[in-house]
């Protein structure tokens, strides 16, 4: 396969009438300066990955905005997801993951880090194939073509304390023999997928036992590994107070952290903790729109930024998904937060400096190689509507700028993941069907709730 594009962003910088040739999904050569030459395109750039989703929360989009007793948060919602997930099948999982899918290919993911904690049948227990519900997740990423990352969550205890899973988290829940089964059927289910890449995410300080923290890095070894960290300031005071540290700081201390780690949300650190945690090399996980949604708090991204620190950005809970407004988001929560104006800029401009870092970061986090433009990298590459009113007329640093902080849905006309081209003119190639299949779905669902 030939693109060509009118200009293109590659790792050194912007360039003009870019030929690139993509062999077995990766990128082969590059040629900036060419002849115009294949699929033309006004602006190709590297399509970052989503580096945290979980793809069955999309069903519960906009069905948790009333408020319950009291004062809502995070708890509050987490108690109706758990009420939601218990009339979920295996059949339900996979068509709200393919329709997640679809909408982030959409708006310009190219693939997904798929956290992925709904293991059981309702009430605990297991299905025969203790992989049944990662086969779904695979299935629903051959179906779409989107690249995954697979995350299988090890959730074993209901706090700190130790103390013992109840209600919807019986569907989480794991020992480390039915966890080691769960890895095997997650790598089976992967094996046909050539881009596929099999992780380990033990959920978080809160819910994996020390035992299991001390181990969970040679799980898979040389995959990513994910956790959950510091996100709410109750889930802070719970560790300091059994643990005798913060989260990070704990972590930080005890855990082999690395380029391997990705850390999510990491709402809640000081600033020891924030230029600490850097240093390791592991991603920050960033997550705005979901943040915002469930009052987690605002990231330090200046402070993380000053001390090297890595980052991408996901769709968590998947209420909204669009990767220009995450990025949006991100550097918007920074300006309200410091009343000061592009935040998040150095030298290249704030979207370009977005850009970049959640596709390098996204990337990194996934195992899935350098999140650029380069000979021999995944084609992990999207085009945007560069004669839409938003873009038309604009170049370089400015087009990004436009696209993060004043574009609009249905910018990206096209992706390509792996080489696979999965978005055409706009739309996923598999949209109707996979509508389809979610919206009766979800009338099912709905009817029950």
């Amino acid at each position: 396969m030939i693109l060509h594009a009118e200009t293109a962003l590659l790792p050194e910088g912007w360039a003009r009438d870019v030929r690139i040739v993509i062999e077995d999904g990766r990128i082969a050569s590059i040629s900036p300066g060419h002849a115009p030459e294949g699929l033309a395109h006004g602006c190709l750039l590297p399509a970052p990955v989503n580096l945290h989703s979980h793809t069955f929360q999309r069903a519960m989009a906009g069905l948790t905005e009333a408020r319950t007793a009291g004062q809502d948060s995070f708890w509050t919602w987490r108690a109706l997801m758990y009420r939601f997930l218990d009339r979920l099948s295996p059949e339900d999982v996979q068509a709200i993951a393919a329709q997640a899918m679809v909408e982030m290919a959409e708006s310009g993911f190219s693939a997904d880090c798929e956290f992925h904690y709904l293991h059981h049948p309702v009430g605990g227990g297991t299905y025969a194939d203790a992989g049944e519900m990662s086969a779904r997740i695979a299935a629903a990423a051959s179906e779409t073509g989107l690249g995954l990352t697979h995350l299988p969550v090890i959730y074993e205890q209901g706090g700190v304390d130790g103390r013992a899973l109840a209600g919807g988290q019986l569907r989480f829940g794991s020992s480390p023999e039915v966890y080691a089964a769960l890895l095997e059927g997650a790598g089976r289910a992967l094996s046909a997928m050539p881009d596929a890449v099999l992780g380990v995410a033990p959920h978080s300080l809160r819910a994996v036992s020390r035992a299991t923290l001390d181990r969970v890095a040679g799980m898979v070894p040389g995959g990513p590994v994910h956790i959950h960290i510091a996100e709410q300031v109750a889930e802070v005071a719970e560790v300091q107070a059994a643990w005798g540290a913060r989260p990070v700081d704990w972590a930080v201390a005890n855990l082999p952290l690395d380029r391997r780690w990705c850390m999510i949300h990491a709402t809640q650190m000081t600033p020891a903790e924030t230029s600490a945690l850097a240093k390791t090399g592991a991603v920050a996980g960033l997550c705005p729109i979901t943040e915002a949604n469930l009052g987690d708090g605002i990231f330090d991204a200046p402070g993380w930024l000053a001390a090297g620190g890595a980052f991408g950005v996901g769709s968590d809970s998947n209420v909204r998904i669009s990767l220009p407004e995450e990025l949006r988001l991100l550097e918007y929560s920074q300006r309200l937060n410091l009343k000061a104006r592009a935040v998040m800029a150095d030298t290249r401009s704030t979207g370009r400096l977005l850009w970049q870092g959640a596709a390098k970061g996204g990337a990194q986090a996934a195992g899935r190689g350098a999140g650029a433009i380069a000979v021999g990298e995944w084609a992990d590459l999207l085009a945007l509507d560069t004669v839409d009113l938003r873009l038309q007329g604009l170049g370089g640093d400015q087009l990004l700028d436009a696209f993060v902080f004043a574009g609009r849905d249905g910018l990206v006309t096209d992706l390509w993941s792996a080489g696979r081209h999965i978005v055409q003119n706009g739309q996923h190639i598999a949209r109707d069907a996979i509508a389809h299949r979610f919206r009766a779905t979800m009338h099912r669902l709905r009817e029950a709730l």
